[in-house]
């Protein structure tokens, strides 16, 4: 399995965490008397999303990047 193969599948992995975890913190809220502190604990994985997430957009443009720069070099 290549890098990127699995950054994806760690990507989708995260995202399923992040949502059990949302889904957690709307329960833990709506008890009578809510630990406020538990609404933090979706922050981590929605982090790792952001950084996977942003490397993956950023994937097709950097390989149109390489591919144009690998053409004026091979000139």
């Amino acid at each position: 399995m290549n890098w990127n193969n699995w950054i994806r599948q760690f990507h989708r992995w995260v995202a399923i965490v992040f949502t059990v975890t949302v889904i957690v913190t709307f329960i833990a809220l709506a008890q009578e008397k809510p630990v406020v502190w538990i609404s933090y604990i979706p922050l981590l994985p929605l982090a790792l999303l952001l950084v996977t997430g942003l490397y993956l957009f950023a994937l097709p443009y950097v390989a149109k990047w390489r591919s144009r720069r690998r053409v004026t070099e091979a000139r």
